[in-house]
């Protein structure tokens, strides 16, 4: 039977990674707004596929502006996709949503520090606007990857903003 390697996170970096996804759309109160495709949300996305291609993952962005980020496994299969979305609401908080995307880089970057090709493929995502405080409804992009939206529909939306 094979040895278990034990595995430990860094911590310190999972917490700066999150400090400088703050830092697009950082409030007063040291919470955040990052309207979907904003400004903000849009230095973030670039911060997060920065991030990705570092690390070596090949980057796809779906016609809704979901980002996937897959880091190759030893077998030619299903990813393991984990993620959540960058975008807040109105003065949300620093971890809503950033923390599943972040958990994910953190994950990657344990495997790759410590010479581990997943057996699997691993999948980071990025789903657009899944607060909904820019385009409604939320979990949008989501909504129309699972088929709950009709996408043709969802396209049309627009914000108060323009």
């Amino acid at each position: 039977m094979m040895e278990q390697q034990k595995l430990l996170i860094n911590g310190e970096r999972l917490k700066n990674t999150l400090e400088q996804f703050a830092n697009f759309g950082r409030t007063e109160n040291n919470g955040v707004t990052r309207l979907s495709l904003s400004e903000e949300d849009k230095l973030a996305r670039d911060y997060f596929c920065s991030c990705c291609e570092e690390l070596g993952m090949s980057i796809k962005i779906d016609d809704m502006g979901n980002i996937y980020a897959t880091l190759e496994g030893l077998e030619n299969r299903p990813p393991i996709v984990i993620g959540s979305h960058l975008d807040t609401v109105k003065n949300g908080g620093r971890f809503d949503g950033v923390l599943g995307v972040v958990a994910g880089l953190e994950v990657v970057r344990t495997l790759l520090e410590n010479n581990i090709k997943p057996q699997i493929p691993l999948m980071i995502v990025n789903f657009t606007n899944e607060e909904g405080a820019r385009f409604e409804p939320s979990l949008m992009a989501s909504g129309v990857l699972s088929g709950k939206f009709e996408k043709s529909i969802m396209l049309q939306k627009t914000d108060a903003f323009l």
